[in-house]
């Protein structure tokens, strides 16, 4: 079970998880042992509200195929537990960074203030570059 918020949580079974060996240095532990993993989301069969399905199909990322399945590679750890728990800590962030809602920016106009603080200080410099021209008797 993956923990995703308070009411979102994924089966097991929805996530395709294999092992496969590491890239890299590792000496001759990498040549024997599987210790990397390959996981697998398919996004349209999953038990994810719509709403976040469809956020998670929009989003423009590369471990995102056309299919609409994430897949995830991690080899950082040297044991496959470790390299697991990993693979599935970014699939968890992944789904919660679409989750939240991006602020509406809402556009404001400058106020009056701004505005005039804004040409006195153009017109300062302004008057500092007439000043630098030629002085004549």
């Amino acid at each position: 079970m993956l923990f995703i918020s308070n009411n979102i949580v994924l089966a097991n079974r929805e996530i395709e998880i294999s092992a496969i060996k590491a890239q890299g240095p590792g000496g001759q532990n990498v040549n024997k042992v599987a210790t990397a993993i390959h996981l697998r989301f398919d996004i349209a069969n999953s038990s994810l509200p719509e709403i976040v399905k469809e956020r998670l199909l929009v989003l423009n990322d590369q471990r995102l195929t056309k299919e609409g399945v994430i897949i995830i590679k991690a080899q950082q750890g040297r044991s496959q537990d470790k390299s697991k728990a990993e693979a599935l800590r970014r699939l968890q962030e992944l789904i919660q960074s679409v989750l939240t809602l991006p602020k509406v920016r809402r556009p404001t106009r400058p106020t009056r203030n701004s505005q005039k603080k804004r040409l006195d200080g153009k017109n300062s410099r302004g008057q500092v570059k007439v000043l630098r021209g030629k002085v004549t008797d």
